[in-house]
């Protein structure tokens, strides 16, 4: 039972982040997300997981932000989740999205990727039908 209390706990605190973060900071970084959010069994602390895109020093000083804006935001979310203590942020760069985004790049270099008019090639595959009505 108190797994998925946690787990209600940190969609919850996810999607209150992700909004404070939205509302609140104006970042360099194209694109800054809330990818996940892991409290502690005690909800103490909390680990946010932030997903970056852009380059290097923007991932950098997206964190870097977050860390000097933490006092603040920390109290924008106990005045909108109701707990007993509000868990203390710990930012983290999250760099799946960039790794995923690597992949895809090298195997588009190396041709491994299918072609994305793929379903021209083969006129019998249902895809290439035509739609009915």
């Amino acid at each position: 039972m108190a797994k998925h209390r946690l787990e209600r706990v940190n969609e919850l605190l996810k999607r209150e982040l992700s909004d404070l973060l939205m509302r609140e900071i104006q970042f360099d970084a194209p694109l800054v997300t809330v990818q996940h959010v892991d409290v502690t069994p005690d909800l103490k602390n909390a680990h946010v997981y932030i997903s970056v895109i852009g380059t290097p020093g923007q991932r950098k000083g997206v964190i870097s932000q977050l860390y000097t804006r933490r006092p603040h935001l920390q109290f924008l979310l106990s005045r909108r989740v109701v707990m007993k203590h509000t868990p203390q942020l710990h930012f983290k760069l999250d760099e799946g999205i960039e790794r995923g985004n690597k992949v895809i790049h090298l195997m588009d270099e190396l041709n491994l990727l299918p072609p994305v008019d793929g379903a021209l090639e083969n006129p019998e595959a249902p895809e290439a039908l035509p739609p009915l009505g």
